[in-house]
């Protein structure tokens, strides 16, 4: 609950869903279970298909999203990242990046036991 936009709810969801955080590796799987991740699919350089849309946990796809949209509202560091991404893009993604940089922050928090540095995520 350290980390901005992350209430009761949205802590329990995201604690319960994960269950033991040895089964990921790197942050970078954690955060692709999340779904929180750009799907692609290359081969020698070109798309193939449109890869795998529903990979993942739907559940943390919903939480991470939602404490992307209060930490934006809370948060006023988050909220210039926001602006900035929201700048050079359309407000989805900008949005679906904040959700996955709190992903890779809480599986820090979550394997550590630390609080969230949010100047260290967000800077």
């Amino acid at each position: 609950m350290s980390v901005s936009g992350i209430g009761d709810i949205l802590a329990l969801t995201i604690m319960l869903e994960t269950g033991d955080i040895g089964r990921f590796a790197t942050a970078g799987n954690y955060a692709s279970y999340c779904r929180c991740v750009g799907r692609q699919k290359l081969s020698n350089g070109k798309r193939k298909g449109q890869g795998n849309t529903k990979n993942g946990n739907t559940y943390w796809a919903w939480a991470f999203v939602e404490a992307a949209k209060f930490a934006v509202r809370s948060n006023g560091q988050i909220k210039r990242y926001y602006q900035r991404k929201k700048d050079k893009t359309n407000g989805v993604v900008a949005l679906k990046a904040v959700a996955h940089k709190l992903a890779r922050a809480c599986y820090y928090v979550i394997r550590d036991q630390v609080p969230i540095e949010t100047a260290k995520a967000f800077g």
